[in-house]
């Protein structure tokens, strides 16, 4: 693993606390984090293992659209180090979004996988999109393919920085020419979309992930100044299968040095790497140019 150059975020973690404080407040939640797992200080000390110097908490389903924990966090971090994404919709007043920002928020997140319960109406996502183009937020989209068919023409008509999330679900078996990835590719070709090199393990074939590397090496082609990277950490998705399934970890699975690993693949040079670590989610969060 080459060493990461001095500023480097990691654009996507999720924050975990005192349950008794922190309650989830999604009427059914996917999953119940374990105790004492996913917090700020875990985060942080992985982080230090591998080389970060700045994050970016984005509000974990669970807890749907109360950021008392990420405004905590957010705010007992040292100035200039962590940024936010949270989760907007109409119940979030004004007043709470001048809270998020003035605490480091500059994302919002909109979910249209179904299986979160999130989805919003469109005309409602409409509302909230302007809401946050006001404060200068850029909008995360967890989305795949079938779902960005039907909400495409509804990002067209928008003025907005849109963000897809890990690797927009790309369909790896259908390779680089299925009509899914020609969508994404057009759009991230466009100087208002950035994608978040994450999470090509969740729907790869299987470890060393060799599948997913054409993809993420596409992605960062088309638009080599609006591509990120996110640990995604603490890869919640293994919980859920624990729950469900009684899942076993396997002896590889979702490490978090080989998960960078992965992204510094996509990558073709040191440039790149700089781009996609650190100037890049400069742009993006509103940090101090290193």
């Amino acid at each position: 693993m080459m060493k990461l150059p001095a500023g480097a975020c990691d654009t996507q973690i999720h924050v975990y606390g005192d349950a008794a404080k922190y309650p989830p407040r999604h009427r059914k939640p996917l999953y119940v984090p374990p105790p004492g797992q996913g917090t700020i200080e875990r985060a942080l000390e992985m982080h230090a293992r591998l080389g970060f110097n700045r994050l970016c908490i984005t509000q974990a389903t669970i807890f749907g659209t109360d950021h008392s924990l990420l405004v905590d966090t957010l705010n007992a971090l040292p100035n200039g180090k962590a940024r936010g994404c949270g989760i907007v919709d109409a119940s979030v007043s004004d007043r709470e979004l001048a809270r998020m920002h003035e605490a480091g928020v500059r994302g919002a997140r909109f979910n249209f996988l179904s299986r979160f319960d999130l989805v919003p109406e469109i005309a409602d996502f409409h509302r909230q999109l302007a809401r946050i183009g006001e404060l200068g937020w850029f909008a995360k989209l967890f989305c795949g393919p079938a779902e960005l068919a039907e909400i495409e023409p509804e990002l067209r008509k928008a003025k907005a920085t849109f963000m897809f999330d890990h690797l927009c679900q790309a369909p790896f078996p259908g390779g680089l020419a299925s009509p899914g990835m020609k969508r994404i590719l057009a759009l991230l070709r466009e100087e208002n979309f950035w994608m978040m090199l994450s999470n090509g393990d969740r729907n790869s074939a299987g470890y060393p992930w060799d599948d997913c590397i054409p993809f993420g090496r596409a992605f960062y082609e088309a638009a080599p100044d609006r591509c990120v990277w996110g640990s995604d950490w603490p890869h919640v998705w293994r919980w859920i299968r624990h729950q469900r399934d009684g899942y076993v970890e396997q002896a590889h699975d979702a490490k978090d040095e080989l998960l960078l690993n992965l992204g510094l693949s996509y990558l073709p040079d040191e440039a790149a790497v700089r781009r996609v670590f650190v100037d890049n989610p400069a742009r993006i969060f509103g940090f101090d140019p290193v």
